[in-house]
C-alpha cells in the first residue's frame, strides 16, 4: 500500500503532497501523521525555506476519514487521541518558522478546509471550492475551523458558513479573506511552487520572526502588540543578514543571506 502523504524536497521547497486521491484526500490519523514527521523534518533542514502543501487528484481534501471516525466513535479515549493528534499537528503547522503555503484544487471541505486554514498563504485554482459540511451531518469542526474562521472571516460570516453548509467559489472565498491568489488548475501547482521559491532569496530568521509576530500578537493589545515588535527589532537588526541585506540595498545588488 503507498504511503497517503508523500513528502520531498524540489530545491529549497519542501513539499507535503495529500497522495490518496481515491479516497478524496480524507484525513486519518496516519496522515497527520506524515505531516507532522514531514513538517518536523523540514522544519531541521536548514536548505528548506517554505513547505507547499498539495495533494494529488481532483479534489485537495474533504474532510477527516470517516471510517476511522466510526470505529473510535465507542472509544473516548481513541476519538479525543484522533481529535487532538489531527489539531497538534495543525498547530505546529500554523507555528512553524517557515512560512506554509497551500495549493488547493477541487474541492475543499471540513476537515479540508482545517487543514487550509493552518497554512499562511492559500493558492486557489478558478475552480476550487471551499466550504464547512459539519452541520449538515450533526457534527461539529474538531480540528480548529470554528476558531480559524471567526479569526479570517469574522464571527457573522463564519457562522454563516457553518450553519448553512454552504460551498464559497474561489472568488467568493477570496473576497472572505480565506484565499490569496486565484490561478488557472492548469498552473496552480506551478504558480504556487514559484511563490515558495521566492522564500529562498530571504532571510530565514527573519521571515521567521515575521510569522511570529503576526501569530502572537494577534491575541495582544495593540501596546503589547507594538512592545513585541520593538523587542524583535532591537533583536534582529544587529544580526549578520540585516547586515546584508542592507549592504545589497546600498549596493543595488541581490542579497545573498547565509541563514
Amino acid at each position: 500500500m503507498s504511503a497517503p502523504v508523500t513528502a520531498t524536497i524540489d530545491r529549497n521547497v519542501g513539499i507535503i503532497e495529500l497522495s490518496r486521491p481515491e479516497k478524496l484526500n480524507c484525513l486519518s490519523l496516519e496522515v497527520h501523521e506524515c505531516i507532522a514527521a514531514a513538517r518536523a523534518e523540514f522544519e531541521a533542514n536548514r536548505d528548506v525555506r517554505a513547505i507547499l502543501i498539495r495533494a494529488q487528484g481532483k479534489h485537495f481534501c474533504t474532510g477527516a476519514d470517516l471510517t476511522e471516525v466510526k470505529e473510535k466513535l465507542n472509544d473516548p479515549i481513541g476519538l479525543d487521541q484522533f481529535i487532538g493528534f489531527g489539531m497538534d499537528s495543525l498547530r505546529k503547522l500554523e507555528q512553524s518558522p517557515l512560512p506554509v503555503i497551500v495549493a488547493v484544487q477541487g474541492l475543499c471541505l471540513a476537515g479540508g478546509i482545517e487543514l487550509m486554514l493552518a497554512a499562511d498563504v492559500c493558492f486557489a485554482a478558478a475552480t476550487a471550492q471551499f466550504g464547512d459540511q459539519h452541520a449538515q451531518f450533526g457534527l461539529i469542526p474538531g480540528w480548529g475551523g470554528s476558531q480559524r474562521l471567526t479569526r479570517l472571516m469574522g464571527q457573522r460570516r463564519a457562522l454563516d458558513l457553518m450553519f448553512s453548509a454552504r460551498w464559497l467559489k474561489a472568488d467568493e472565498a477570496k473576497e472572505a479573506g480565506l484565499v490569496n491568489y486565484i490561478v488557472p488548475d492548469d498552473d496552480l501547482h506551478t504558480a504556487a511552487q514559484e511563490y515558495c521559491q521566492t522564500m529562498a532569496t530571504r532571510s530565514r530568521p527573519g521571515i521567521a520572526e515575521m510569522k511570529r509576530l503576526a501569530r502572537e500578537g494577534a491575541d495582544m493589545s495593540i501596546d503589547q502588540q507594538m512592545r513585541l515588535e520593538r523587542d524583535a527589532a532591537v533583536r534582529a537588526l544587529p544580526s549578520a543578514d540585516v547586515a546584508e541585506g542592507l549592504d545589497a540595498f546600498e549596493k543595488r545588488r541581490t542579497p545573498d543571506f547565509k541563514q
